[in-house]
């Protein structure tokens, strides 16, 4: 859930966002819900805990994401971040 967005002259917005289940894992694929529609669906670019760059973030953890080539946040959004796995087939 975006708690707060800030404007950061490098990266352009950059949600401020608590993690309630699970992990975020950096360059993760990620859905952008507002008001129960999916409005954006792409890849987290940055994962930030306070100053430093993460490769992952645990529930109940507060950080900072931004995604790729979109900068439409609001607070109160909620961001899923799911990965993608590729199984091959057996008979």
């Amino acid at each position: 859930e975006i708690l707060e967005v800030f404007n950061i002259a490098k990266f352009g917005k950059v949600a401020g966002c608590r993690v309630t289940e699970g992990q975020v894992r950096r360059g993760a694929k990620v859905r952008l819900i507002r008001d129960d529609t999916v409005i954006h669906e792409g890849e987290l670019s940055q994962l930030k805990r306070f100053k430093d760059d993460v490769q992952e973030v645990p529930a109940g953890q507060e950080c900072g994401m931004s995604f790729a080539k979109y900068d439409d946040l609001k607070v109160g959004d909620i961001i899923e971040c799911f990965a993608v796995e590729k199984i091959t087939r057996t008979l």
